[in-house]
């Protein structure tokens, strides 16, 4: 079991990325969205999916390693996702919700910031779903507004 745990939760092996592996998370998230496009109601299942084996996940490999260990990044997984929600299939697109999302999980504005004060790893989890949230407003502005 407890493979399964840090398979979720390094997204396999995602995490284990030398060098900024949020990022790395994030990037495994644009890949898997870009590669294997989904209907928007299986993105939502598969996204929520992913969150709840997150949240397990998480809290399992936290409750090994300590607070919000780097290597988890199953939250930057669903986060990202969650940012790439309805936004058009164009590379473009995606750059724009890649870096508003990694800028709202670093800077982490009210209410991303208390989220992540949730136990375990719902804390781990909810903080970047809110991130991906802001991203996927911003873009969805942009879009409508048609500002890029």
């Amino acid at each position: 079991m407890r493979i399964l745990h840090y398979l979720i939760a390094t997204f396999l092996g995602s995490g284990y990325f030398p060098k900024a592996p949020g990022t790395a998370g994030s990037l495994a998230a644009i890949v898997l969205f870009w590669f294997f496009p989904l209907p928007l109601l299986y993105q939502i299942v598969l996204l929520a999916t992913l969150f709840f084996a997150g949240v397990w996940s998480a809290s399992f490999v936290e409750k090994a390693e300590g607070k919000d260990p780097g290597k988890v990044v199953i939250d930057e997984v669903v986060g990202q996702g969650v940012a790439l929600l309805l936004i058009p299939h164009q590379i473009y697109y995606y750059g724009i919700a890649f870096i508003l999302f990694r800028i709202f999980d670093i800077w982490k504005p009210v209410p991303v910031n208390q989220l992540e004060r949730l136990p375990g790893g719902w804390g781990i989890m909810a903080d970047d779903v809110m991130a991906g949230i802001y991203a996927n407003i911003i873009i969805q502005f942009i879009l409508l507004f048609g500002l890029f």
